[in-house]
């Protein structure tokens, strides 16, 4: 096992409950990669299962996406990082002053002494499910959607967070305008010959680290697979060859 590589893996436990994660995360024991808890899991098992997996030694990567006024996000992110979260995120479509909020409320943890570390906070540009059509139509942003991204990087950057969530396709052209300690999160992750399901800009783990690319995502590719612990090490196996490539 490829300890860098599998430290770059953020596993999706899309899950609607604790009980349903449970048999994912006796497979994968072992393996030290992050843990992505989302909406579906943290609604149904709430702050108790994050703190029950920080407590086993995991790095949790929360991914609640808030969009709120700054005030509320800076409460959130204030509850979020007494949690002792490893990572968390944000929409950059909320604005700087909102994503500045978000720093100030893990500062404000930090000053309350509630602060169990403190966390790397990162914005979501655009969906990898947001193709050109659904960002021009539907949620009516001119431009391309590589465009797009690139400003939500540059507005969260200005906001002193530390990186973003993004497609791998647009990893390259984010660390060129924001600087490779710049950190990117790329989901939209999908073996050769895996179903693409709902995702439109997709890539897989090996080309999407010789993007240059810090983590990715992966969800059903590892889940929904007959074996997760050999897809999972699978999949770390070509993130190291691709690391190695790269050096």
């Amino acid at each position: 096992m490829n300890e860098v590589a599998a430290g770059k893996l953020i596993v999706a436990l899309d899950y609607p409950s604790a009980e349903a994660a449970e048999k994912l995360l006796e497979e994968l024991r072992g393996i030290p990669c992050y843990m992505k808890v989302g909406m579906e899991l943290f609604y149904a098992a709430g702050p108790a299962f994050v703190e029950r997996l920080k407590r086993d030694g995991y790095r949790i990567f929360l991914d609640l996406k808030m969009h709120d006024i700054p005030n509320t996000v800076k409460g959130g992110a204030r509850s979020i990082t007494s949690m002792g979260v490893d990572m968390f995120n944000v929409h950059a479509a909320g604005g700087l002053k909102m994503m500045e909020a978000a720093l100030q409320g893990v500062e404000a943890a930090r000053q309350a002494g509630t602060a169990q570390s403190e966390p790397v906070v990162i914005a979501v540009t655009q969906l990898t499910s947001t193709d050109q059509r659904t960002l021009n139509e539907e949620i009516g942003i001119a431009g391309t959607v590589e465009e797009a991204v690139l400003h939500y990087a540059s507005l969260t950057r200005r906001a002193g967070l530390h990186g973003v969530v993004a497609s791998a396709h647009e990893v390259a052209r984010i660390k060129a305008a924001c600087g490779e300690a710049f950190i990117t999160v790329t989901p939209g992750i999908r073996p050769q010959g895996a179903d693409t399901g709902d995702q439109s800009r997709i890539m897989t783990p090996g080309e999407a680290i010789r993007q240059g690319t810090d983590y990715i995502v992966v969800g059903r590719p590892i889940t929904a697979a007959p074996s997760p612990r050999q897809a999972a090490e699978a999949i770390v196996a070509e993130m190291a060859s691709a690391l190695t490539a790269t050096r």
